[in-house]
């Protein structure tokens, strides 16, 4: 059964003119629209009360289970602007799906996935002249779930949550003056983000909460981003922040790129998903397997390495350049993005912008 939206559109829009000057200049995550969509469940009446409404500040009992057993996770997606006027997605359907099973191992009921998606185009609907028009710049959607049951008892699943979206203007991720800047990296060997059996494969906070200390340690360290390795040995590469990891082999005709299979402990990227499908396409063969830091050491002194990149929503594809661990440190390559890396983003963002054609059926027209 489908479920109807009311729509409370704010009274207080910003200006104008207020929008256009805080849009030249947007960063990342800390603009936010003028409207919100909130849909509650409970045991009762299922998913109910679906709302467009106007941004605002939530209220909370202190004893909300959400504050106390952190019951919740979230998504990540983007609306582009393109240059015929339309506002699109990329694989929204694939997001609510991760959503779902995000839910599944977090104890909390699946959303449908038509209700997720008619979400967001509600949303950017309403809020469509917060899209950003310059190059780069996107209109980044985060729709949530937490745990809204007033209590402290941690025998069960709450009995009541709530769906939230929000949607935030932003430039690029990672980027510097004259284009795409490699970033830099610390292998963790003291912490781990994720276990077989884990939360690692659901997008919930905790995994990013237990994220902060090993961050905090690579800026220590004059790094940019941690690069989690698995929790048995530390030797085998999962990821790297909040991001899916690729390593190119070879060059020209030759090259080829492989990344980390799913184990469990690894979030299931949507554009790790779709790297694996772009790549054969432009005649790069993908895989999934393993890579230990050894041999990512000795692959780059061989020059049998040639580049990494990671890859997710909020940083697309950002290149490597630099590896640091406890033991030594390395350049990746030349230190700066290499052609497969480049070559591959700019097949990716072209489809999401409209200047690729989208062989798999992937845009999903919001406005």
């Amino acid at each position: 059964m489908s479920i109807e939206f009311d729509i409370r559109l704010s009274d207080h829009r910003t200006p104008a003119d207020e929008r256009e000057r805080l849009l030249e200049d947007p960063g990342f995550g800390r603009l936010f629209t003028d409207h919100m969509i909130t849909i509650r469940w409970d045991t009762e009446n299922g998913w109910h009360d679906a709302r467009l409404e106007a941004y605002a500040p939530l209220t909370l009992d202190p004893a909300t289970a959400v504050l106390h057993y952190a019951q919740e996770l979230f998504e990540g997606l983007k609306a582009y602007r393109r240059a015929d006027g339309s506002i699109v997605a990329f694989r929204p359907y694939a997001n609510a799906a991760r959503f779902n099973a995000s839910c599944d191992r977090m104890a909390m009921p699946p959303l449908p996935e038509e209700t997720f998606v008619r979400s967001l185009e509600l949303l950017v609907d309403a809020d469509r002249d917060w899209v950003p028009s310059q190059e780069g710049h996107s209109l980044y959607l985060r729709p949530f779930i937490i745990a809204t049951e007033r209590g402290l008892g941690v025998n069960r699943p709450s009995s009541s949550y709530l769906f939230i979206v929000i949607a935030s203007p932003s430039a690029s991720y990672f980027t510097g003056g004259t284009g795409i800047k490699p970033v830099s990296v610390w292998l963790s060997e003291d912490y781990t983000r994720a276990a077989p059996g884990g939360t690692g494969a659901a997008k919930c906070g905790g995994n990013y909460a237990a994220a902060f200390v090993a961050q905090a340690q690579a800026v220590r360290e004059g790094c940019d981003q941690v690069v989690w390795l698995d929790a048995n040995e530390h030797r085998w590469v999962e990821e790297m922040g909040g991001m899916n990891l690729f390593f190119v082999y070879g060059s020209g005709a030759d090259a080829r790129v492989m990344t980390p299979a799913l184990t469990g402990s690894l979030l299931p990227g949507i554009t790790r998903d779709s790297l694996l499908k772009l790549a054969p396409d432009l005649g790069v063969p993908a895989s999934e397997d393993r890579i230990s830091t050894d041999q990512w050491r000795e692959g780059n002194a061989s020059g049998e390495l040639t580049e990494v990149f990671a890859c997710g929503t909020a940083a697309v594809i950002t290149p490597v350049g630099r590896v640091k661990s406890a033991k030594d440190e390395w350049l990746v390559g030349s230190g700066e993005p290499g052609p497969v890396t480049m070559r591959l983003r700019e097949e990716l963002v072209g489809v999401q912008y409209g200047e690729r054609p989208d062989p798999y059926g992937w845009i999903h027209k919001l406005a």
